[in-house]
């Protein structure tokens, strides 16, 4: 039994995992976290909690975390990692989206130290496994680049991941802050509409699609402004119920630790100390 099971600390769990989430979405925080003591095995045990958000919410956090190549190796031999994004992959009731997420995390770490040739085998290989644990209906994922106007700071990134992971499809998106742009992995039966339609319903950001002509050039298009229905998430609670969004106080804190990645030292160590508090070790 590795944690207690008690529900009072499940808002404690998703909270927690979020904003470690937050946190590994900031570049500049990304190898402090694999390097710290307790974020990394913490990560691990969340891959294994009995509510879906919070094991979303920690694939995301690592995804990012993998992103960082110097973080991959340590990531890959952190005991229990591997395994434990099987498990996701293999669960029958983990949503489909989360399956696509935690073998794309997979892949990401599998091949950070082989050949080129073995790198491609071993992915194809692992994404026909996942194709046949996901069955039919979830076809490949596909990748849109957004360009969004008004993406400009942490409170406007937090209001962005939420407007994503509302829509049903959705796998993963990265931040990149600097050029105001997020990039998004979609199961391919959605439609790229449905990313500017639920951008566009924060009412601050807009979003146009990032794509490449034949000569190479990237171009923006902008999408058509008839709203496309969006089928929202049902597999997954609401991360934030409408009525109930954090408390401005809590907006500050998560923008104060994005912006001044000295500032992320101190909350890695509140992160760290709930994490061995709500798990045995």
């Amino acid at each position: 039994e590795k944690m207690n099971s008690t529900m009072s600390e499940e808002p404690d769990a998703l909270s927690v995992v979020n904003q470690l989430r937050d946190l590994a979405a900031d570049p500049l925080n990304r190898r402090a976290i694999v390097q710290d003591q307790g974020c990394l095995p913490g990560l691990i045990l969340f891959l294994d909690h009995p509510s879906p958000p919070v094991v979303h919410s920690a694939l995301l956090a690592l995804r990012y975390l993998a992103e960082c190549r110097a973080n991959r190796d340590k990531m890959k031999s952190e005991l229990g990692m591997m395994l434990s994004l099987q498990n996701v992959i293999q669960k029958t009731t983990t949503p489909g989206e989360t399956k696509l997420l935690a073998s794309e995390v997979y892949d990401i770490l599998q091949s950070c130290n082989m050949s080129e040739t073995d790198n491609v085998n071993e992915m194809n290989y692992r994404r026909r496994k996942a194709q046949f644990f996901l069955g039919s209906t979830n076809k490949r994922a596909k990748t849109v680049v957004l360009h969004i106007d008004g993406l400009d700071d942490s409170s406007r990134r937090n209001l962005c991941e939420e407007a994503l992971l509302k829509i049903k499809g959705v796998i993963s998106f990265t931040f990149q802050m600097a050029v105001q742009r997020c990039v998004v992995r979609i199961r391919s039966d959605l439609k790229a509409e449905a990313l500017a339609t639920a951008i566009a319903s924060t009412k601050v950001m807009k979003a146009q699609q990032v794509v490449k002509s034949e000569s190479g050039e990237e171009m923006l298009v902008p999408f058509q402004d008839t709203p496309v229905e969006v089928e929202q998430n049902t597999d997954l609670p609401d991360y934030l119920p409408e009525d109930e969004s954090p408390s401005k106080e809590q907006d500050k804190a998560v923008s104060r630790v994005g912006s001044h990645p000295e500032g992320a030292g101190s909350w890695l160590s509140t992160a760290a100390n709930f994490l061995s508090r709500s798990f045995y070790w």
